[in-house]
């Protein structure tokens, strides 16, 4: 099965709807299967009093709130409607994270696909409660989660209406940008393992490595950041990638999924052409007379591998040579 792509515009749009459709064309354009965005009211998400990250100081007006910043990145309904048909226009799923309960409403009419449960509100009861009964297939992220709260919310999600089957666990980080010595990118197998759930990686590192890599040992949906410049004003844009490095992790994860292979040990028919190229056979070490013992001293294994194997060694030893042999002669019984 191939890997489901996201790539996460956020609020990378900074609240301009043009670069928001930029932002979709350059996700289909990489190669993404689809393009999250985020769905919120400012005012049902965050208080008055809620203090912005310290990526978030680091990267927008310091004096703001955390509310008052989420308010610029709004979009509304009519706005979603016109990403949608964007979209549409370009290929690629429309998915959006709703934060709060208005925004779930929201998005249910939009009819959306899936469902993304993001990191934060993984122990938010009652928003759990109102995900699992929708009936869609959900994406849980676990950021800053342990395994009893992820066991937790699956409860609660299965218990709602949403069977285990449907549901894509997703191991993340949740630092923009991830320290390397924090991924911890084998606890998505422990998760898998634990709870016998599809897996997958959201990804906040710097860099292509490490989304690769968890395709390699199992994930089955990678999220990553995509901006048009990584310069922009905003929260996310430092740690998110750009189209054309986006581009080349796509490019990177679809050719893991070719090496991933079946698992089945075999020659390849691609091999097959080498085989007699680099096996040995046994030939004559030296010139072998008819009727004489075959030992160590007069026969050799040596490439190509067009005669006797030389696993065939104990059987030849001691016994006579039905012809003459020149040296380096395949020797035919």
């Amino acid at each position: 099965m191939a890997t489901l792509v996201i790539a996460e515009a956020g609020v990378n749009h900074n609240g301009d709807l043009q670069l928001a459709r930029q932002l979709i064309e350059a996700a289909a354009e990489a190669g993404a299967d689809v393009v999250k965005f985020q769905t919120f009211q400012a005012d049902q998400l965050a208080t008055t009093k809620a203090a912005k990250a310290s990526y978030q100081q680091e990267t927008t007006d310091k004096t703001e709130n955390q509310q008052s910043m989420l308010k610029r990145l709004e979009l509304s309904f009519d706005q979603h409607q016109q990403l949608i048909s964007h979209c549409r226009n370009s290929n690629i799923e429309f998915l959006s994270t709703a934060f709060d309960d208005p925004s779930i409403d929201l998005l249910n009419q939009l009819n959306l696909k899936r469902f993304k449960i993001p990191s934060g509100e993984i122990t938010n009861l009652p928003y759990l409660r109102r995900l699992g009964g929708l009936g869609k297939p959900l994406i849980l992220s676990t950021g800053m989660a342990n395994l009893g709260e992820i066991e937790a919310a699956l409860a609660v999600l299965e218990t709602a209406g949403t069977n285990r089957t449907e549901i894509t666990v997703l191991h993340c980080t949740t630092e923009y940008p991830a320290p390397m010595a924090e991924v911890n990118l084998r606890a998505m197998q422990t998760i898998a393992r634990a709870f016998d759930v599809s897996v997958g990686y959201s990804d906040h590192t710097a860099g292509i490595e490490v989304p690769i890599a968890a395709v390699a040992v199992g994930a089955t949906v990678i999220e990553k950041h995509i901006t048009l410049d990584q310069n922009l004003p905003g929260p996310d844009h430092k740690a998110s990638l750009e189209p054309k490095e986006f581009a080349a992790m796509v490019r990177a994860i679809r050719n893991i999924e070719q090496a991933l292979g079946d698992g089945i040990k075999r020659a390849t028919a691609i091999e097959a052409a080498n085989l007699q190229v680099v096996r040995k056979s046994l030939v004559a070490s030296r010139a072998i007379s008819i009727g004489e013992l075959f030992s160590a001293v007069n026969i050799t294994a040596k490439r190509p591998g067009t005669g006797i194997s030389p696993m065939r060694w104990d059987e030849l030893i001691s016994r006579p040579s039905p012809r003459a042999f020149a040296p380096d002669e395949l020797i035919e019984l």
